[in-house]
């Protein structure tokens, strides 16, 4: 049985860790190399770096951050954040990252994904896809950090996604983001037992108890969370004892 994954999540601005609620009210949560080696000691299977407002600002992720990443912390890691060509994957990979994350720019042109999953592989390549629930009851895809809604479904989207080469789909909701209320089963049980490809869960994290339905009711591969340890409020060796006493396969 595959072991189900925490990854802890660092949204940056200007170098710094950030965390807000719905996609706003950013508050400063700490560096974010010193976070991500702690959550590495910790026990943290994956870590995931956004550059949150690259993609809005026109400017690429900054190699030098994921340089001295890469030699504090020693689990893979994921960079997302203006990627919107094979030339800043390569940048990353060859900075340190093992896997890059690609959003608006995927959507703009889906191209990217087929270009970065022949270039590196599909392993290499993270399809992120913030989506938020309308009054009709639909998921809808945004694009630009959830500034931009879309006509798309997050499911077709999804699909084409990992037709197109996306190795994981890397999923959250803005309606459950920053709310610790807990993580949007629904839509993520549909992609999770819908596509061949895992599906990290992200948006809502407040408990232990929410990683647990997140695994066992929406059968997600793994669970991403930010303010809940970037604040103490859960420890990740603590989250693991209690997934591993609910008979959870995680890697203890």
């Amino acid at each position: 049985m595959l072991t189900k994954r925490i990854i802890p999540c660092l949204d940056i601005k200007d170098g710094r860790t950030v965390k807000g609620t719905n996609f706003v009210n950013l508050r400063d949560a700490g560096d974010p190399v010193e976070l991500g080696a702690l959550y590495a000691r910790q026990g943290a299977d994956e870590l995931v770096f956004l550059d949150i407002t690259a993609t809005v600002e026109k400017r690429k992720t900054l190699s030098e951050l994921v340089k001295r990443i890469a030699r504090h912390v020693n689990i893979p890691f994921t960079v997302g954040g203006g990627i919107s060509a094979v030339e800043d994957m390569q940048v990353l990979l060859q900075s340190g990252a093992d896997k890059v994350s690609v959003n608006t720019a995927a959507f703009r042109n889906p191209q990217l994904i087929e270009d970065i999953a022949k270039a590196a592989g599909s392993q290499c390549c993270v399809l992120a896809i913030d989506t938020r629930q309308e009054e009709d009851g639909q998921w809808y895809v945004y694009l630009n950090g959830g500034r931009t809604k879309t006509d798309t479904l997050c499911t077709t989207w999804a699909r084409q996604g990992v037709e197109r080469g996306a190795g994981e789909i890397l999923l959250t909701s803005m309606n459950n983001d920053g709310t610790k209320a807990g993580f949007a089963l629904d839509i993520t049980r549909e992609l999770a037992t819908s596509l061949p490809v895992p599906v990290i869960a992200s948006g809502g994290a407040g408990t232990m108890q929410h990683f647990d339905e997140v695994f066992q009711q929406a059968h997600a591969d793994a669970a991403l969370a930010a303010s809940i340890f970037h604040f103490k409020e859960i420890d990740i060796r603590e989250l693991k004892s209690y997934l591993h006493s609910k008979n959870i396969a995680v890697r203890l």
